[in-house]
């Protein structure tokens, strides 16, 4: 399948584009409804968009920006339609924005940020460096401070505990990257296990940081 890939200004979504997305977050498990894309909309600067086969098959609410002078390329709301494609149409998404945060912050190493429910979320931070959290290891102070500067950012501050980097739902399904992969066997048992702490019924998720190093980034970024 060839896709057709093109990000713009989230003020420009058309409300059929949001239906669209409404039919692929369906699928998924997180529990949300074009009432939350719509708040998408408003939260966040670019959506990026993937289609094939005259349909969306993937898109990322995102946005590139500096948190304290360290750039970052930060996802809202990702979703991936359940198709034999999907891992095709997430790095679809991914090489549009890295191309994109190498265009705005050239030459410079570049935080990766989003919020998962499920391990299969991990797959987005394939070839990032310093991945965090993971198992088997414990954070740094410096890694702790990001966790509680994310959550800021992302709007769930006081909610974050920093050793764990789970954030404490409300009830209210929470945006999130959703992508499950295909084969479910090449999710890492030991991810699976440090995402079991996540209460699914209060909506609990977990906020995950790696880098993108300015070497890969410059090379065209190959996981």
């Amino acid at each position: 399948m060839s896709f057709l890939v093109e990000t713009k200004d989230c003020t420009a979504l058309s409300d059929g584009e949001l239906a669209e997305m409404a039919d692929i977050v369906a699928d998924g498990p997180a529990g949300l409804d074009i009432g939350v894309l719509s708040k998408q909309r408003d939260e966040w600067v670019l959506i990026t968009q993937v289609r094939g086969d005259a349909q969306l098959q993937g898109f990322s609410f995102c946005t590139l920006e500096r948190i304290g002078g360290t750039p970052c390329v930060l996802w809202g709301l990702v979703s991936v339609r359940r198709s034999p494609e999907r891992a095709a149409v997430l790095e679809a998404l991914r090489a549009e924005q890295f191309g994109k945060a190498v265009l705005a912050f050239p030459d410079e190493d570049v935080l990766v940020a989003t919020k998962l429910r499920e391990p299969g979320g991990f797959s987005a931070f394939a070839g990032l460096e310093d991945i965090c959290p993971r198992p088997g290891y414990k954070v740094s102070g410096e890694e702790r401070a990001w966790s509680r500067r994310l959550a800021k950012r992302f709007g769930v501050e006081g909610r974050v505990d920093d050793r764990t980097f789970v954030v404490k739902g409300d009830g209210s399904p929470f945006p999130v990257l959703d992508y499950e992969p295909e084969d479910l066997s090449v999710v890492d048992p030991e991810v699976s296990e440090l995402m079991a702490c996540l209460d699914r019924k209060r909506h609990d998720v977990l906020i995950a940081f790696g880098w993108a190093m300015a070497e890969k980034l410059a090379s065209g970024f190959s996981a």
